[in-house]
């Protein structure tokens, strides 16, 4: 995910200094994995010199100042160009578990114990997605269901290429 361009995003919004968007991203983007205050102040600094964003005004509310942040009409076309591309989707034709799977074949070492091993892992993240999920907001339930969809996905292949595995050691070996 660009991080430039959901910055401009959250700007549309309304002006914002970088600690108020880096609460926003976290809250609404972070879950997992949050961004770092360095990261937006240097991502807000090279909006600033590509003109997609402008200074507007300072804040001093009892401690430092802060420079508060609005997105342009250049950084409004870019965010509208990026949110009517479609992302390119990802075949997956090159992964480490189909990789780990022909090594394991081609060494000899027993392929359906990396299937097994695989599968264990992806049953416990659906397990605990699945708690957050049912604990969570809308937004929490959207994104746990993206994540689970994959995982189903995973699992499926996962369970295809174990019973496949006596003619797939035959075709590669």
């Amino acid at each position: 995910m660009s991080i430039g361009l959901t910055l401009l995003g959250l700007l549309e919004r309304g002006p914002r200094h970088g600690y108020d968007l880096k609460r926003a991203y976290d809250d609404r983007f972070g879950h997992d994995r949050q961004v770092h205050y360095g990261q937006v102040y240097s991502t807000l600094a090279r909006l600033l010199k590509q003109g997609l964003v402008e200074a507007d005004g300072v804040e001093v509310d009892g401690g430092p100042e802060r420079k508060r942040y609005a997105i342009t009409d250049a950084g409004v076309a870019d965010v509208a160009n990026w949110l009517a591309t479609p992302e390119k989707p990802d075949a997956y034709l090159q992964n480490t578990l189909y990789t780990k799977v022909v090594l394991a074949l081609l060494s000899g070492r027993p392929a359906a114990e990396v299937l097994d091993v695989q599968r264990t892992a992806h049953l416990d993240a659906m397990r605990e997605l699945t708690r957050r999920k049912t604990r969570g907001n809308l937004v929490d339930q959207l994104i746990c269901d993206h994540a689970l969809f994959h995982l189903e996905a995973d699992l499926r292949w996962l369970e295809l290429t174990a019973a496949r595995l006596d003619q797939f050691a035959k075709e590669i070996g």
